[in-house]
């Protein structure tokens, strides 16, 4: 069996299964802090506009997946949309449905899902998002495929993630902040380094636009697009099951 990336390694497919699950019960509790401090507050901003181009309607069946933090879906929800949150990581699950409580949030539907093998029937979902979470699936391709498989005709796909930035200067800025800064912010803050460092680290291994771009079209999507942000420093990938 071909390997896959677990950061900068190369692991058999299960074992990435296992240290992913195995990261993000580690930063759950800490994961959207450590997202405000490690983007500046920026994925706030990303977000929005992330949101904003999936352009939620009312009573339309929205999935969200690696969605656990609620972060994407209460946005969506605002719109009317009904939001199915899925994740793989029951700790992310139960961070989001304690926020959704405090916020008085009701009608999200909870869901522990694996990308790869989704339970939920064909033709469901006039929407898919996935925010932040593409890059740590064990088998990208077959997540695309299963995407493809619960939208209905004219359903659309949108994907927000880390990419690579093309602006002179601010991508070796950011190299150096990411792999040296980022490790340690997460020690302090949430006593663990290694799973910080392996959120950079699978962001360098992250295909770029174009080779992304051409993953979504091989699932079947059609007029499949890449809209940079900050020179490519993340990228909404979006594209219509026709």
């Amino acid at each position: 069996m071909d390997k896959v990336s677990f950061g900068h390694e190369d692991v058999e497919p299960q074992e990435k299964t296992r240290r992913v699950r195995g990261v993000f019960s580690n930063v759950a509790g800490r994961y959207d802090m450590m997202n405000d401090l490690m983007s500046g507050g920026m994925h706030r901003l990303w977000k929005n506009q992330f949101v904003g181009r999936v352009r939620p309607r009312r009573g339309e069946r929205i999935l969200d997946m690696a969605g656990g933090t609620g972060d994407v879906a209460f946005r969506l929800a605002r719109a009317g949309a009904a939001v199915t949150v899925a994740d793989i990581n029951p700790e992310m699950l139960s961070v989001g449905i304690d926020r959704a409580r405090r916020r008085g949030i009701d009608g999200l539907v909870w869901a522990e899902e694996n990308a790869e093998a989704l339970s939920f029937e064909k033709r469901s979902f006039n929407a898919y998002t996935i925010a932040f979470g593409i890059r740590n699936v064990t088998h990208i391709d077959r997540a695309l495929g299963e995407a493809h498989r619960v939208l209905k005709h004219g359903g659309r796909f949108y994907c927000l993630e880390f990419s690579q930035t093309s602006w002179p200067g601010f991508a070796e800025l950011y190299e150096r902040y990411s792999r040296q800064a980022v490790p340690r912010i997460g020690r302090v803050v949430a006593g663990d380094a290694d799973s910080y460092r392996y959120l950079i680290e699978s962001i360098e291994r992250f295909p770029d636009m174009p080779a992304f771009a051409a993953m979504i079209e091989k699932a079947g999507f059609r007029q499949v697009k890449a809209e940079p942000i900050l020179g490519g420093l993340v990228a909404i990938h979006s594209g219509w099951k026709t």
